[in-house]
């Protein structure tokens, strides 16, 4: 405990050395306050894909944990991807339950980092029913992955492309189109800001991960067990990120005897946070093991909400 307590006396500016202007000016919200926290419905993936809850009740399950507020993830809704009347009734389910719906996570789509034309639009369409869908829902965003077949320098042309087609669409609806670090080069935080940059629509931003850091493999995640050659620092990552975000995802995984995370180091990155002016959700996303899934989203939320009541 004594390095956690050290570490929340020092700046995090100077440990990280990251000079991001937007980041560290002087921010208005107060203090003192509990973060806005939600769901992301991919902490209880393993329930869901075994069938033994329902992704029609997401809404009502977050409740369960004095939860307001979730994230979707596509995949439990393949069936009903086009159907209005259904998301329209699962907003009314949402609204029934005292649930705000912010991000609709979109994955298993084809890339639209695509070098190739015709495919690379097929999959800016594509992700077309899920802005849509995230509409209807009141979300406020998409969540999608930057990939593509290519090297960085061979993406980044078709990656703004693509990404600058889709945000043009969804930013008709008012819905934001955020990129996660999934891995690879969507884990390079400069490189991802480029991109962002080169669209040039504000309707495009992040969601940073706090882990997911992996630059070698997609999908990127940075625990042991998951034999990362090559990571991004998280640190850097957040900072990077957080001038472009539209939530945050507190990435969850073992638990060691005091409720800190053993994986990701919660007090760095809250405090990068708390620091800049991002004023959404913190997302709560346990991929544990070693526990149930009810029992790390409530570890979860107490850690974020322990971690932040102690920063300055």
């Amino acid at each position: 405990m004594s390095n956690r307590r050290d570490f929340l006396k020092k700046s995090v500016l100077a440990a990280t050395a990251i000079s991001i202007a937007p980041l560290h000016r002087c921010s208005t919200k107060p203090k003192n306050t509990m973060p806005k926290i939600s769901l992301a419905q991919w902490s209880l993936n393993r329930a869901f894909f075994a069938k033994t809850l329902d992704p029609i009740d997401f809404a009502h399950i977050a409740k369960e944990y004095d939860i307001s507020a979730i994230e979707y993830v596509n995949q439990f809704y393949t069936d009903n991807a086009a159907n209005e009347s259904f998301w329209k009734e699962m907003a009314t389910r949402a609204d029934d339950a005292g649930v705000q719906s912010l991000i609709m996570m979109v994955d298993e789509e084809e890339k639209l980092g695509d070098l190739r034309d015709a495919q690379r639009l097929k999959a800016v369409e594509d992700h077309y029913k899920w802005v849509n869908a995230a509409k209807i829902l009141g979300c406020h965003s998409i969540r999608v992955n930057a990939f593509g077949e290519g090297t960085k320098e061979e993406l980044k042309t078709s990656l703004t492309d693509g990404l600058g087609r889709l945000t043009e669409y969804a930013a008709k609806e008012k819905i934001h189109v955020i990129i996660e670090n999934h891995g690879l080069h969507t884990s390079d935080a400069r490189y991802i800001v480029d991109l962002i940059k080169s669209v040039d629509n504000p309707f495009l931003g992040t969601l940073p991960d706090f882990g997911n850091w992996c630059t070698t493999a997609e999908w990127g995640g940075t625990k042991t067990s998951q034999q990362c050659e090559e990571s991004y620092d998280p640190a850097e990552g957040i900072a990077v990120f957080l001038p472009f975000a539209k939530g945050v995802s507190a990435k969850s995984y073992e638990f060691d005897a005091e409720g800190y995370d053993t994986v990701i180091d919660y007090p760095k990155l809250l405090q990068l946070v708390k620091e800049s002016d991002f004023d959404g959700h913190i997302g709560i996303e346990f991929e544990g093991e070693a526990n149930s899934e009810p029992e790390g989203i409530r570890m979860t939320k107490e850690l974020i909400e322990k971690v932040w009541a102690d920063l300055k």
